[in-house]
């Protein structure tokens, strides 16, 4: 990796950002967080309630990578096939001559926003999930490989479970990051209403390629992280399972079960897109524990007592902080 590939990527990634905030307005840290994640080459799963511009985000940010984007409503009775996409048979009138052709599903995209993925049965959904870790999907017998690079978002209403199919834990932890969407500002959405309801649009113009964003995800690997980050997030992800002796006391009170190595490869990855979304070409602990929360948030899964007590995982992350430090 040389320096200047690593100025020209850190300026790639700065104006992708300064894009997507001419749309966005607020929400930060949220849009912070889904960069994050997608220079890791990761999938996000976004928690919010509607209306809190999910599908606009993830549009802008496919316009101002020139990536193709789709959009998923997950339903109730949606098949795999509406997904992955499907075999027809085809008859040529002259000839008579049948042959098997395959429709692609909106699944064929690089940008993908699969809303409300908790509505749809688990069958539908580990036809997506399956497709997001093999960047694959198999329809007859037949491979057809997805295209690079594949991103995908998906949302989960948090007021309405009933009727909804959770997310198992083993799927749960195929995404990289669990982000929280919540309401904007006072001022910040003063200017949603101000903009958005008037005659003037801003236009996105694309920034950076498919090509540019794959390039920009192998440096987030390149680079390197010293021992003491890797350590801090072999402890931190340790530390999150009740059985294991650094477990401090809170963990083994609230929580049932802990995250697996994958949460830490995660937590090393997040720290290097972070580093280099700031200018870094080296991450550090801080880095770490500054994307602990969307990390783990999704991969705890507490006992009753953690229930009884009026805990949710993001105090228990909290606490884990508080009790292993850097």
């Amino acid at each position: 990796m040389s320096r200047q590939q690593f100025d020209e990527t850190a300026a790639l990634v700065s104006a992708l950002q300064r894009e997507v905030e001419r749309v966005i307005i607020g929400q930060r840290q949220v849009l912070r967080e889904v960069l994050i994640c997608l220079l890791a080459g990761g999938h996000v799963l976004l928690r919010g309630v509607p209306g809190l511009a999910k599908t606009l985000l993830i549009k802008t940010l496919a316009q101002a990578v020139d990536l193709k984007f789709s959009r998923i409503q997950f339903t109730p009775d949606l098949m795999p096939s509406d997904i992955l996409g499907t075999d027809i048979i085809e008859e040529d009138v002259a000839t008579g001559k049948r042959e098997i052709r395959f429709i692609p599903g909106p699944i064929f995209a690089n940008i993908i926003l699969a809303d409300e993925i908790n509505r749809t049965p688990p069958k539908t959904q580990a036809a997506l999930l399956e497709a997001m870790q093999e960047y694959q999907v198999t329809i007859g017998g037949v491979r057809y490989p997805l295209g690079r690079p594949l991103f995908v978002l998906a949302t989960q209403n948090p007021i309405e479970q009933e009727g909804t199919h959770p997310l198992p834990e083993a799927q749960l932890d195929r995404f990289m990051f669990n982000v929280v969407i919540d309401y904007p500002a006072a001022d910040e959405e003063r200017r949603i209403l101000a903009e958005t309801t008037s005659g003037a649009a801003a236009e996105i113009k694309p920034v950076a390629t498919g090509a540019q964003l794959e390039a920009a995800r192998t440096l987030v690997r390149d680079l390197p992280a010293a021992d003491n980050v890797v350590s801090y997030a072999l402890r931190l992800v340790r530390a999150t399972r009740p059985a294991d002796e650094s477990a401090p006391s809170v963990i083994r009170e609230w929580v049932k079960w802990g995250a697996g190595p994958r949460a830490g490869q995660a937590l090393l990855l997040g720290a290097k897109a972070l580093a280099l979304i700031d200018g870094r070409s080296v991450p550090a602990p801080e880095d770490v524990r500054a994307i602990a929360a969307p990390v783990l948030r999704h991969r705890l899964l507490l006992n009753f007592q953690a229930e009884a007590d009026g805990i949710d995982t993001d105090t228990v992350v909290s606490r884990l902080l508080e009790n292993v430090g850097p």
